[in-house]
């Protein structure tokens, strides 16, 4: 293959591209081609490449430099998924599996098409090789839109923008501002004639991506090092793409249930009496609160793995105070360990094994961060990470529930780069790695995954039963097997509500189904109106924390009177009514890959075309849509496009939008069962108010909600309560577990799929035999259907129960004892 020089290489898409692409495709040499049982081998002049088929929507592209391909072994991508292997069809220009056709043109240039024909995505030219560096080229239709990347900034749609990976401390970032905190080098493509793919790039090194920002036609991604070496994943929707990208790079373990609530943070609470104060407010005010956490002030001279004996004097008593109130505590534990000869365990241990990153001549590395002088462990290294996993024993033994790693980029302070400097020297030794040294240029950006992985392992080698739950602010790909994490150090503008629901909803994209944005801003100070507001839409998100930086006014929940507190209050109790649903799309999560906060195109592609500006909604699962105001510091009216299929209002939970002219009514009769929206769906108009956020329930949708508790530890008293709104495909499943253990991958769950249709005479619901062997809170179930004005006649296995109709509400509910076998419920008018 003929080289371009570096320049031209990686700044052509600058350059008429079309005019280098096709010289290049001119110059490119026919390819050869080796069949193999499960892709492909290609020699075209000095280029060699190995197309792997994993599995029937799964493709592994590894291309060599001078002939040698790299070493198969990755962070991101564990050994038994790139051990899977799909037996393919060999073809004259390449192969097909059962759903995707490969073909290789000229100078080895790949294109995948579905099997009628469609291309899925095509390379403009081959891939360009210069020295170390290496640049892929596709071509960009006009109908594709990308998403993914982690959690970076310039909205939710990555087309016509460039971007960069490297792990950044990127404190108080804009909206535009690129790289910050994360490395996930994994795109989703959708609008393409073939439907929706994927895109991994599996290198460490400093990799970019351009979706048409220099060339208008042209989807460029490379690197100036590492392997060339990416997985195609095929959809041919969103929703397909998702879950096989988590399978390939690990799905999210089932975080514990108290995860799922209401955090209360600060950077920092300073005192144990403070901790108290705070839990004491929160359950005076009746704010429902799982955790309270604990930054870096509750350390001794901010040397992590210590406490501060003077303003925390007794940790295992703050814990037993905290379980008294429900409250778990989460403890920071950066990764930057003080140099400190004497009386400093975590050095002295670590200095002891040669726990810790290198200079090139072989000595610590030692930089400034939060303690002073510091050294920081070389978490490629088997024993390093095991060693660090070690030093969490105190704080469980204390009782402390979970565990923070910050400044994991890793943070360094005093140097204009933020980080460590390149030539630091890594040892690798795990992994399917060879056992080597690595500069920083190759590790910088898996450090931090390495960091929450030593800690999740730790956790799990400790308490070999509990869930660990570990938050991290850097990562790359495949790190979600081992952390939740948030967006970093934002603002407190308007500008960043808006920007956190689309990070928060790429990271889901991206393998982070546990995302959060710091509710109110961590630097600056909100509005009690902008504070209000998120409150209310981080209630809808995956993690819901409320955090700040210190020197900024105060964020809790009563800061700007009883007001906003009763606002605030109801979007956090409605959270806990929520929970069920919550835990549901956890589990979901868990076993197939879908995000908990998606975009709204996910489970309904139609809306990507919709006319509203849809900027700021998205579903929480498939069942809820949430529609906070696009410009949500603006008093204007706007339009919510809903999409096919009907909806109704969650609050209210009457019938929504403007039906087609029909002689509809609330259900009577199967004729009359389901709201008939447009074919294009309905648009509703909604006027900003502060005390609403829109949010509006699927036709068709079987949602459990519960009575209110105060946190997850306490069991809520009385029935389950399933809403029922009849419509097409309706369902809903139940899951439940012990909250906190891993006896749910022993069968320790419980989980029962409920189903409902029309009937001539009314509506039927079934309930499924329950799957898994845990016993859960609830002994009888509260069903409640929505649209339905006549009184029914309800029974339940042929045996009739009383039922109350609601006119006004247009609701009947009854209450049944909860099902444990297959049971069926008729209701006829």
């Amino acid at each position: 293959m003929k080289r371009l020089p570096l320049a031209l290489l990686l700044a052509s898409v600058a350059l008429p591209l079309t005019a280098t692409v096709a010289h290049a495709q001119t110059a490119a040499p026919a390819p050869t081609l080796a069949a193999q049982n499960d892709g492909v081998d290609v020699t075209a002049g000095t280029l060699k490449m190995k197309l792997i088929a994993l599995s029937d929507d799964l493709v592994r592209v590894r291309i060599a430099r001078d002939g040698v391909y790299p070493e198969d072994a990755s962070w991101a991508v564990l050994p038994a998924q790139r051990k899977t292997r799909a037996k393919v069809t060999a073809t004259p220009d390449g192969f097909t599996t059962a759903h995707l056709r490969v073909r290789i043109g000229a100078g080895g240039a790949v294109t995948f098409e579905t099997l009628d024909g469609k291309i899925i995505s095509a390379e403009a030219a081959p891939v360009a090789i210069d020295g170390k560096a290496f640049r892929i080229a596709k071509t960009l239709p006009v109908t594709e839109h990308f998403y993914g990347l982690g959690d970076k900034t310039g909205g939710l749609d990555r087309r016509g923008k460039e971007f960069v990976d490297w792990n950044t401390d990127a404190f108080g970032f804009t909206s535009g501002d690129d790289p910050i905190y994360k490395s996930i080098p994994f795109f989703a493509s959708t609008g393409g004639a073939g439907g929706s793919y994927g895109v991994l790039l599996d290198n460490t090194f400093r990799t970019w991506f351009d979706f048409g920002h220099r060339d208008a036609e042209t989807l460029a991604f490379g690197g100036p090092d590492g392997p060339i070496d990416y997985y195609f994943v095929n959809g041919p929707s969103l929703a397909d793409v998702t879950r096989r990208y988590a399978g390939l790079t690990g799905r999210s373990p089932l975080a514990p249930k108290w995860a799922l609530g209401y955090q209360q943070s600060r950077y920092s609470y300073m005192s144990a009496d403070e901790v108290r104060e705070v839990a004491r407010h929160l359950r005076a005010d009746r704010v429902p609160t799982d955790v309270i956490w604990l930054d870096i002030d509750y350390q001794d001279r901010n040397r992590p793995f210590t406490t501060n004996p003077k303003t925390f004097p007794d940790l295992p008593g703050l814990v037993k105070d905290m379980k008294a109130e429900g409250i778990k505590l989460i403890a920071i534990t950066d990764l930057h360990i003080a140099k400190a000869d004497t009386g400093y365990a975590p050095y002295t241990t670590g200095k002891r094994i040669d726990a810790f990153v290198k200079n090139p001549d072989g000595s610590d590395y030692v930089a400034p961060v939060w303690p002073g002088d510091s050294v920081f462990p070389d978490f490629t290294t088997t024993k390093a990470r095991t060693w660090w996993g070690t030093l969490y024993k105190g704080f469980l033994d204390a009782g402390v529930a979970g565990f923070w790693n910050d400044m994991n980029e890793p943070a360094i302070f005093n140097t204009a780069t933020k980080t460590m400097p390149l030539d630091t020297v890594h040892r690798v030794d795990s992994d399917d790695f060879a056992p080597r040294t690595g500069d920083h240029r190759e590790i910088h950006n898996v450090y931090g995954m390495q960091n929450t992985r030593a800690t999740y392992d730790g956790l799990l080698a400790l308490r070999p039963n509990e869930r660990p739950f570990v938050m991290t602010r850097a990562s790359y790909a495949g790190g979600q097997r081992y952390s939740v994490t948030w967006t970093g150090d934002n603002l407190a503008t308007w500008d960043h509500l808006k920007l956190s629901v689309h990070q928060i909803i790429n990271l889901g994209l991206s393998g982070f189904a546990y995302s959060a944005a710091d509710v109110s801003g961590f630097a600056g100070g909100p509005s009690a109106d902008l504070l209000t507001r998120w409150f209310e839409i981080g209630a809808f998100t995956p993690v819901f924390r409320d955090h700040s930086a210190t020197g900024t006014p105060r964020v809790e929940p009563w800061v700007d009177g009883p007001d906003h507190l009763a606002i605030r209050r109801r979007f956090v109790e409605e959270r806990y009514r929520l929970m069920p649903y919550f835990y549901a799309l956890a589990d979901q999560n868990s076993r197939l890959g879908d995000p908990i906060m998606r975009p709204v195109f996910y489970d309904y592609p139609s809306a990507a075309s919709a006319s509203c500006n849809q900027s700021m909604a998205f579903t929480l699962g498939k069942a809820l849509l949430i529609a906070p105001p696009p410009s949500p510091e603006s008093p204007q009216t706007y339009d919510v496009c809903l999409p096919a299929g009907g909806w109704y209002d969650y609050w209210t939970g009457q019938r929504t939008g403007t039906p087609e002219p029909t002689t509809q009514g609330p259900i009577q009769s199967a004729t009359q069962a389901v709201p008939t929206a447009r074919s294009n769906g309905d648009r509703v108009v909604e006027t900003p108010r502060l005390d609403r956020l829109p949010v509006f329930v699927r036709a068709g949708t079987i949602l459990p909600r519960q009575p209110l508790v105060q946190s997850t530890a306490q069991t809520p008293s009385g029935p389950l309560l399933l809403d029922v709104y009849p419509g097409a495909e309706c369902m809903g499943t139940l899951y439940e577990d012990d909250g906190t253990t891993l006896a749910y991958q022993r069968r320790g769950f419980l989980r029962q799929k409920v189903t409902c249709a029309m009937t001539p005479n009314g509506l039927s619901i079934a309930f499924d035999a329950r799957e898994g062997s845990f016993k859960p809170w609830w002994s009888q179930v509260t069903v409640t259907v929505h649209g339905w004005s006549s009184p029914a006649t309800t029974t339940v296995n042929g045996k009739r129960v009383a039922s109350t109709l609601d006119p006004a509400a247009q609701t009947v509910a009854f209450t049944m004892a909860a099902p444990v076998k297959a049971s069926r419920i008729a209701l006829t008018r």
